[in-house]
């Protein structure tokens, strides 16, 4: 077997901190290096079976997204791995992909894995899943942030921890993953996915990050990945603070659902807790997170442009300024979709 790697102490410590002390904890593996290691990584804590952890169970979950002619031969591959590891249970998903999505292959692919993630812990009634995203995928989110405009929150790239989704590994790299799985000599799958740049993040992968590291620095990959929890600690921070300001703000709403925020109050705060305020109005209200487009054209109402709105946000959200000689001057009003 092949010497230990150098960051398999890590990822083991990583992994423990992460799995369900008290029951089953699944693995989502596609048959890559990054889920096998992961695998291999939660394996071990589960044949140990002491300490804190003594109660703890891992289990595997394949998704087949049916993309690859060879997707059947894959994720048995994978099913096979993850028995011999000892994972059980262990049980293969089929993704929904819809061709037709208007957000590309990539994200409609993404839906189709976490809706069939999310029928496999209502299936084993378990609170958490484990997803095997390394510093690589970071540095990649990162740089999509970049590209899209979307401010500190995106910058920070793919959170450790998301409702019941845990990610152990993002203080690996893809080649601590490839070292750990020819440590427990498995036999990873490589998508050629992965490597057409026709798909954003796969251009990002294999012409825009290596470009970057040779005329900028060697080091881009560290750097953003700094950059990555640098942004999140201070999100956080700032939306904590947005959380804390937002009921201080709200009027009660009214039988129709409409919210009301003090015009006067909401101006005086600093854009970056104004700007977040309007977007937990926007979602008390029923809507969807609201693009900084739509955030700033509710920014400009707030301020007190010439125009008094409506201003249309996403999920048929409406915002406008309380008219002169009304109840509402002075306010500003989020009416939902039914109001």
């Amino acid at each position: 077997m092949p010497g230990v790697p150098s960051a398999l102490h890590a990822a083991r410590r990583a992994v423990g901190e992460m799995l369900d002390p008290q029951g089953l904890t699944l693995v989502a593996c596609s048959g890559g290096a990054d889920s096998l290691a992961l695998a291999a990584v939660a394996s071990w804590h589960h044949q140990r079976a002491s300490g804190p952890l003594a109660q703890a169970r891992v289990g595997g979950v394949v998704v087949d997204h049916h993309l690859h002619p060879n997707s059947v031969e894959v994720s048995g591959r994978a099913v096979s791995q993850l028995r011999n590891l000892g994972l059980e249970p262990v049980r293969i998903y089929s993704a929904t992909v819809d061709p037709d999505s208007p957000l590309g292959p990539e994200a409609a692919a993404r839906t189709g894995r976490y809706q069939a993630f999310r029928k496999a812990m209502a299936d084993h009634g378990v609170t958490r899943i484990m997803l095997a995203h390394t510093k690589d995928d970071q540095v990649e989110q990162v740089l999509l942030g970049l590209a899209r405009g979307s401010g500190t929150r995106s910058l920070a790239g793919i959170p450790p921890v998301r409702g019941p989704f845990r990610r152990p590994l993002l203080d690996l790299s893809r080649a601590d993953t490839e070292a750990i799985c020819r440590h427990y000599q498995l036999d990873w799958w490589e998508d050629p996915a992965n490597a057409d740049p026709r798909h954003l993040r796969s251009k990002i992968r294999t012409q825009i990050l290596p470009s970057l590291e040779r005329e900028l620095s060697g080091s881009i990959r560290e750097s953003l990945a700094r950059t990555a929890k640098i942004a999140a600690a201070d999100a956080d921070y700032l939306e904590a603070q947005a959380k804390e300001v937002f009921p201080l703000l709200l009027e009660d709403p009214d039988s129709t659902g409409t919210l009301r925020l003090k015009l006067k109050e909401l101006r005086a705060k600093p854009p970056a807790i104004r700007r977040r305020v309007i977007a937990l109005a926007v979602a008390a209200a029923g809507g969807a997170n609201p693009s900084f487009e739509r955030i700033s054209a509710a920014e400009k109402l707030v301020m007190g442009s010439r125009s008094a709105g409506p201003v249309e946000m996403e999920g048929h959200i409406r915002i406008h300024r309380g008219a002169r000689q009304t109840p509402d001057y002075g306010k500003l009003v989020i009416v939902p979709p039914s109001g």
